[in-house]
């Protein structure tokens, strides 16, 4: 049995009558009168009562007329479905972030923005670090990420800058440097340093790190934590001091001070957007549009 025997059957159920039935589905009638005889023989009993002046449904005819309504029924029900997720108005989309990105108001606002757009694409969100964003990335358990500077890149994987800002040390309340226009680098060349894991966020301090060498020493890091607001925490209580992308001042921890750092054009903290190009959903190619449109009025 094919779809269009069910059409054949129901457009001739609602006309009672082969010839108009035949006119509506742009065929002749005696075709379309053999087509029900095989649907009837492949059903095992009969669909209608023939009549001089047209037909009648059987009991059972009525019967099947009913499912059969249902099924196309359900059917149109599902292209409309698989229409709508083909061009990315209902489906899913898993986004990532790490802790430091998820401070940045790009990709809140982008976040929220396309909820309000998008009502038939559910959100699943979660924060996690870096190298992990990339191994579950790469085994396709995230759709699209939002993270800063990672040290590997792999090749089925996309990424897109959307944003480049200045880092900020954070000190802990009473520091002999707080109150500095800008800290030098020399100044820092003492301090013990609170550092994000690196394997979590390989390469924020990279740079960094570089510009120190440059200038004699290396930064001397005491701890390393898995993620940025325990890092200014831990500052908070005296652990030390870190260094952070200017967003996350957000993070109201009322213990320490954000500083700028001079020359600090030599170590950004940029924010960059993740995909998976080669298996990327509607839902999820959607969202990158958005997030991109926020990165360029932003820039």
């Amino acid at each position: 049995m094919e779809l269009r025997h069910l059409r054949y059957f129901l457009a001739v159920a609602e006309e009672r009558q082969f010839t108009r039935a035949a006119a509506r589905l742009h065929m002749q009638p005696p075709p379309l009168s053999q087509q029900i005889q095989e649907l009837e023989q492949e059903l095992g009993f009969a669909l209608f009562l023939r009549q001089p002046r047209g037909v009648e449904l059987t009991a059972p005819g009525e019967a099947f007329a009913e499912h059969a309504r249902a099924a196309l029924r359900t059917l149109e029900q599902g292209v409309t479905h698989a229409r709508r997720v083909s061009q990315g108005q209902v489906g899913r989309v898993r986004i990532a972030l790490t802790s430091s990105a998820a401070f940045h108001p790009l990709a809140t606002t982008a976040i929220r923005a396309f909820r309000e757009t998008h009502p038939g694409i559910s959100i699943e969100l979660s924060e996690i670090n870096a190298a992990e964003i990339i191994e579950m990335m790469s085994n396709g358990q995230i759709d699209v990420a939002i993270l800063r500077k990672p040290i590997e890149t792999p090749a089925d994987l996309r990424f897109e800058l959307l944003a480049q800002e200045r880092m900020r040390l954070v000190l802990p309340l009473g520091h002999a440097l707080i109150g500095a226009r800008a800290v030098s680098l020399d100044a820092l060349a003492g301090e013990p340093f609170i550092f994000v894991r690196r394997p979590g966020a390989p390469g924020m301090y990279a740079d960094f790190i570089r510009a120190c060498e440059a200038r004699g020493f290396t930064p001397r890091v005491v701890d390393e934590v898995p993620r940025m607001v325990t890092a200014i925490n831990l500052v908070a209580a005296g652990g030390g001091v870190t260094l952070v992308p200017a967003s996350m001042q957000r993070y109201r921890q009322e213990s320490v001070r954000y500083c700028r750092v001079a020359g600090d054009d030599a170590f950004r903290a940029p924010l960059h957007l993740v995909t998976r190009p080669e298996t990327q959903s509607p839902a999820a190619a959607r969202f990158r549009e958005m997030v991109l449109k926020f990165g360029r009025e932003s820039a």
